[in-house]
């Protein structure tokens, strides 16, 4: 049952340590099982100025992408391919991940990752080039998850092109959304905090989507595209 506003439940001391066991949990549990390449791919990223998604925001990830039996993922920010070993490991054996991300050396360090954790050539595509201009050219209805993980301001913009993107039941996910704590902060906020608030209340308030917001890393904004029929009103 939902509290009445002003009523909800205050974050306590030992829920925050509860998410903090969560996420240490899953540190344990991924990264055993990830080894060199996956620890290769956060240095790489720590070097660059990266903040590579938490091992929680990681697990959670692959754990989406093998629930959807995925196939075919679009990634929104490759960075250095903490996120996409993450994903691949979730996907099917036979499955490609679509990534895309400004920068072409910090692909390169993905790639070098994604054949070190095993992956072959071809289970990965990565495009360079800004997001906007990329992802018109993707299949409508191809995708079975999109990850975005890349410029906070575009958020709202991804999340019209993910609706295109992805096939009814398909998944869209958005990293990062709690901007370390500025989202919830009541004081004058900077453009991208805005615009992470209205992405957040897009996702809430449509009819195409079922949300969840996933209390992992910087959080975790996960929608499963509806099939017509069954879309809330």
């Amino acid at each position: 049952m939902r509290r009445p506003r002003g009523q909800e439940r205050p974050i306590t001391g030992n829920r925050q340590n509860s998410w903090a066991f969560a996420d240490e949990y899953c540190a344990e549990l991924v990264e055993s099982a990830a080894g060199d390449a996956l620890r290769w791919a956060r240095d790489r990223a720590r070097d660059a100025g990266l903040n590579p998604v938490s091992a929680g925001s990681g697990a959670a990830l692959q754990l989406l992408a093998a629930t959807a039996g995925s196939k075919a993922v679009a990634e929104i920010g490759t960075g250095t391919g903490v996120s996409g070993i993450h994903l691949l490991r979730g996907m099917r054996p036979d499955g490609v991940l679509t990534t895309v991300d400004l920068e072409p050396e910090r692909q390169q360090f993905a790639r070098q990752a994604f054949h070190a954790a095993g992956f072959t050539g071809n289970r990965a595509r990565l495009i360079p080039g800004r997001a906007l201009d990329v992802l018109p050219r993707l299949a409508d209805g191809g995708y079975d998850l999109v990850f975005c993980d890349a410029d906070r301001g575009e958020y709202p913009e991804y999340l019209e092109e993910s609706l295109r993107l992805l096939r009814a039941g398909g998944l869209v996910c958005f990293e990062g959304v709690f901007a370390e704590h500025r989202t919830v902060d009541s004081g004058v906020q900077q453009t991208d905090v805005l615009r992470l608030r209205e992405l957040l209340r897009t996702v809430r308030e449509s009819t195409d989507l079922m949300p969840s917001l996933l209390p992992t890393g910087d959080g975790l904004l996960c929608a499963v595209r509806l099939e017509q029929s069954t879309a809330r009103h």
